[in-house]
């Protein structure tokens, strides 16, 4: 008891005689992708072991450095293995075609194709590894295959009981836009791993969150440091490298989901997802349609592409542009127009056609067919994505600047919370105790029945009780002069006990109302 005393007073003094933080003093900072924050922060999951590595062409840091050779020539480190995803460990091969594994040529280690003869990670590929690394750009679409080999990945290692840390990076098209229909189960393969509609709104670590709720991997996420749900690619300062062969630009990111989900209907993309089409569609006719729905953020301009009519996407405005709501328009007003048939498909996975795999089930295919508006087709799916928007929110870390949502800043990244923290009677701090778990990498529990939540982070076991002062730490009693409670449906923990007793520092900015903490003086 005495010892937990003296640690509880030393992390006091601690923060007394540190530099004040304010929320002032940390506008806009500076951008960090988790690549470059595992070396500053978190070098400890990594350090003194065998580390394996999934990467490809998209995994460099903020210079353009590759993770592979930031490794390589950290001697504090091993890489005793590469593992690429489609397309390749330099992002070259088409798509569809069957990569080969090879010996890297200069750091005479595997290189493992998970896009070949298999697509999960064998127990011999991950023989003599301690630690999977993940480090691949994702473009925030279902079908984007980079994040079904994460699935399989986490999957193996959970198999094989080895720690996956996830390097986290941003989703191109922001953490707003989450959209279209939610793939049903009897779809779930390897164009739609998880139960996620055609735009999630999830950073990979997030998604890797998400899917863990299945899986139970030991899950590491490094996340990013000054990266807010609102940014797009374009706020990050980063330059673009083209994720795959058909991705070269940035446009091309955003419009993947807008122009390229019509397999096998006839309507298509052309101009690296830049314009939609099709044989016989009138350019005036279709552009003019489009136009008239006035989505948010893009024009249509009529183009022919060849003998196919269409229209080019001219967005005006990253930030409101939603590309699946203009690919569902598309479709909608092609067929409208010309008529096409919807492709063929049976009801259990190898009978789907790529239609209704990119779709995640018959359902838009069978809208299509009934020949239902745009509006209609979103009211049948409004109630299911809203319901996804919830069941996400546990796995989402980033948050807001500025007011925009609940202000809790951890060293420098804006962390999300579905509700606000909030002062209570005795002058303390309340948040979700998920959340500052979440935040302080800490494991956490929810006791039911004793209505107690157990929070654990290397040797600190801390428990706590609704209602009640007491606090057990390691065991041993100490005394709050607060008290956990259930408030919006949340069970609401002192921020500042609980930090400090993780070893974290923690302020309150009183004019921004925002609670900072740093894991580190």
């Amino acid at each position: 008891m005495r010892k937990v005393l003296i640690a509880f007073t030393i992390v006091a003094l601690l923060l007394a005689t540190a530099a004040p933080v304010t929320v002032a003093a940390l506008e806009k900072p500076a951008f960090k992708l988790g690549n470059e924050v595992l070396l500053e922060r978190f070098l400890h999951l990594i350090e003194g072991k065998n580390v394996g590595l999934v990467t490809n062409q998209t995994g460099v840091n903020s210079h353009g450095k590759k993770t592979i050779d930031a490794l390589a020539l950290d001697a504090r480190v091993k890489l005793v293995a590469l593992y690429g995803p489609e397309h390749g460990i330099d992002g070259k091969a088409v798509a569809g075609a069957d990569v080969e594994s090879y010996t890297h040529p200069i750091l005479d280690i595997p290189v493992y194709s998970l896009y070949g003869a298999t697509r999960r990670p064998t127990s011999a590929m991950l023989q003599g590894v301690d630690v999977m690394l993940f480090d691949i750009q994702d473009i925030g679409a279902r079908s984007y295959t980079y994040i079904s080999t994460m699935y399989y990945v986490m999957e193996a290692a959970k198999a094989s009981g080895i720690p996956i840390v996830i390097l986290d990076r941003p989703n191109p098209v922001g953490g707003e836009i989450c959209e279209g229909p939610v793939l049903e189960d009897f779809t779930i393969g390897f164009v739609g791993i998880d139960n996620l509609p055609i735009a999630h709104g999830m950073t990979i670590g997030e998604l890797a969150r998400f899917f863990n709720r299945n899986i139970g991997a030991d899950l590491h996420v490094v996340p990013m440091e000054g990266y807010t749900r609102d940014m797009i690619w374009q706020d990050t300062g980063l330059a673009w490298v083209p994720t795959s062969p058909m991705i070269p630009f940035i446009e091309s990111a955003f419009g993947y989901n807008a122009t390229g989900l019509g397999d096998g209907t006839g309507v298509h993309q052309a101009d690296y997802f830049r314009w939609i089409g099709g044989a016989g569609i009138n350019s005036d006719k279709f552009a003019a349609l489009l136009n008239s729905s006035k989505l948010p953020g893009v024009v249509f301009v009529p183009e022919m592409q060849g003998s196919h009519g269409g229209a080019r996407l001219q967005i005006t405005d990253f930030h409101t542009f939603n590309p699946v709501r203009v690919n569902l328009h598309a479709l909608a007003y092609a067929k409208q127009l010309i008529s096409f048939s919807v492709p063929s498909s049976g009801t259990t996975y190898n009978a789907l056609s790529m239609f209704a795999k990119v779709m995640g089930g018959n359902r838009v295919g069978e809208w299509l067919e009934q020949k239902l508006t745009p509006q209609q087709i979103e009211a049948n799916y409004a109630a299911e994505l809203a319901k996804f928007k919830q069941d996400r929110q546990p796995y989402l870390i980033y948050g807001y600047y500025g007011g925009k949502g609940p202000s809790l800043l951890v060293d420098n990244t804006p962390i999300f919370s579905d509700v606000q923290p909030f002062i209570d009677r005795h002058n303390r701090t309340m948040v979700p105790y998920r959340v500052i778990a979440q935040a302080l990498g800490a494991q956490v529990h929810w006791n039911e029945q004793e209505r107690s939540v157990t929070l654990q982070k290397g040797a600190t076991k801390i428990v706590l009780t609704i209602g009640m002062r007491t606090v057990l730490v390691n065991g041993k009693a100490i005394t709050m002069d607060t008290v956990p409670v259930i408030s919006q449906n949340r069970t609401m923990i002192p921020i500042r006990y609980v930090g400090e007793l993780l070893g974290a520092f923690v302020h309150w900015d009183q004019p921004s109302a925002t609670v900072i903490i740093r894991t580190q003086p």
